[in-house]
Formats: structure tokens, C-alpha cells, sequence
């Protein structure tokens, strides 16, 4: 492996995955932290840390109930407030002052909160596909399948099923790009017999009763937070949760913000793509 596996304990006792990705010799720079999306993993870094670990550290860290942290006993714990207490707990474990953030999604929206909270901790942004408004129509898509207990008998079973779910975010991904994105999402279960999601499902409940509530948090102010620190936004033109709508308003907001809209992309971006990675190693370089 190109990472070195580690864990470190929750407030309330559990236990937390992350990777780690360079050498004590690779700490020239700001070390970089990954913050995947609702359902996702570190797994979903590994080609983006390996590029950017040659020079600092990268560290991808799995949310509590994803990947191989525990799984939490209370679902209502499954909310983002929670997730920034383990986030600061986890700086505060690795002794992180001032890093990169690279946010995915929920990712995303968890480094805008941090950032309101705590820019001390910021030396610049990378927000995937996500802004401080959610598109309705992608956040009903969302809602729709989290937490639904899908199983496959084998890996290419899973693969053939991501790739008629989002193939309309991804219009053009090679047979080997659907399997590399899909790999990180299931794991194997032993006592059924089967893959399954790699999370808890009980996400899903934890989601639907938020949604529920109906009491929508205003993100612009924790978006405003970024001001002044550096970030890059990268769009997908076929996103249905970041509008190009609000992807306008949030360069108005801040003129500096670097933009990039890759084509043949929905939600989200991978990070990967041709036209990404001369704009993402500018943004790197500088910061």
C-alpha cells in the first residue's frame, strides 16, 4: 500500500479510520486533509493523495459509520455537528495547524463550517460539486437511495449497478474508472455472502428524519467564512446539486474564488480528469 492505516478515538469513544499518505520527508508543505461525500470513504482519494503526497501529507479520513470506522449505536449521531467534533478531534490528534482542505460533497460543506469555526486551521479550500446551496433535485436523489440495503453477489455485479445508476454523471468513464469508483463504495460481507454498501445504513434514517425537521441551515454565511482564504471550486456542467446559478453567485460573493466546469461530469467531479489536474497542481503549488 501507498498509505499507512491509523485510527484515533471519537469524544465518545469511537473508533476512527484515516490514511496517511507520504513520508516523514514529504512535509515541505501544507499537509492536505480529504473529506469525502455523504456515503463515501478515504478510499475515494487514494489516486488524488498518491499525486499530491510527494512533497506533504495527505490524510483521508473515514466519517464515523463509513469505510472502517465504527459504526455508531445511535443513528442520531450521524449528523454533520457531530462530524466536525471527530474532524477537530482528529486535528487535534495529528497535531495538524494549518492544511489544505479538500471537501467532496459533504465534505465540502463540512470544511465551509470548519472554516466559519476555526479558519485558523485553513491555509486553502478545495470545494468538489458542492456550494452553500443544494440543488433540489440532486438532495431528492440523494435522500432517495441512502440507506437503502443494496447487495451484489460479486464486484462486477456492483460495478454493472453504479454504472446504470450515475451513468448520466459520467458519460464517459472507461470500464476500469467504474470499477475504481466503485470499489471504495461496497465491501464484502461474510455472514451474507454478498457485497454491500460500504456504510451503515442507518445513515439513511438519520437523513430522512433531518430532512424531516424542515429546518434548513443558511450555508451562505458559513461560505462567506472563506473570504480570505484561498479556494478553488470545481463544478460538474451535468451536476444536479451544484447549479450553475449558485456556482455565479458564489464567485460574485467571492471574487477571488478560482472556478473550473468540467465537462461530461455530474456530482461529482473525480478529480482526475485532464482538464482538472493542471488547474488542481497550480492551486497545490501555491498553496
Amino acid at each position: 500500500m501507498s498509505y499507512a492505516e491509523k485510527t484515533y478515538k471519537s469524544n465518545d469513544g469511537l473508533t476512527l479510520y484515516y490514511r496517511v499518505y507520504g513520508t516523514d520527508d514529504s512535509g515541505q508543505k501544507s499537509p492536505v486533509l480529504c473529506l469525502s461525500g455523504l456515503t463515501r470513504n478515504s478510499g475515494d482519494f487514494n489516486d488524488f493523495a498518491e499525486r499530491y503526497s510527494k512533497d506533504r501529507k495527505v490524510y483521508a479520513l473515514d466519517y464515523r459509520g463509513r469505510g472502517k470506522s465504527d459504526y455508531d449505536p445511535d443513528h442520531h449521531n450521524y449528523n454533520p455537528q457531530t462530524y466536525l467534533g471527530d474532524i477537530f478531534t482528529f486535528l487535534d490528534h495529528e497535531s495538524i495547524q494549518n492544511a489544505v482542505f479538500v471537501g467532496t460533497s459533504l465534505g465540502g460543506i463540512l470544511s465551509m463550517a470548519l472554516a466559519a469555526l476555526a479558519p485558523q486551521y485553513f491555509k486553502a479550500v478545495l470545494l468538489n460539486d458542492i456550494g452553500p446551496q443544494v440543488a433540489s433535485s440532486g438532495g431528492d436523489r440523494i435522500a432517495g437511495y441512502v440507506g437503502n440495503d443494496v447487495r451484489y453477489p460479486s464486484i462486477e455485479d456492483a460495478v454493472q449497478a453504479q454504472k446504470s445508476q450515475y451513468i448520466s454523471a459520467y458519460p464517459d468513464l472507461t470500464d476500469a474508472q467504474w470499477k475504481a469508483i466503485t470499489v471504495p463504495a461496497f465491501t464484502w460481507d461474510d455472514d451474507q455472502g454478498n457485497y454491500r454498501s460500504n456504510y451503515d445504513i442507518a445513515i439513511g434514517v438519520a437523513l430522512k428524519e433531518q430532512l424531516n425537521e424542515d429546518q434548513a441551515v443558511d450555508l451562505w454565511p458559513f461560505f462567506e467564512a472563506l473570504k480570505p482564504i484561498p479556494t478553488l471550486a470545481i463544478r460538474g456542467a451535468l451536476s444536479d446539486v451544484l447549479s450553475a446559478e449558485v456556482f455565479a453567485k458564489m464567485k460574485a460573493v467571492k471574487p477571488d474564488l478560482q472556478t473550473l466546469e468540467l465537462q461530461n461530469r455530474g456530482h461529482v467531479p473525480l478529480l482526475d480528469e485532464p482538464e482538472a489536474i493542471p488547474v488542481i497542481d497550480a492551486f497545490m503549488d501555491t498553496n
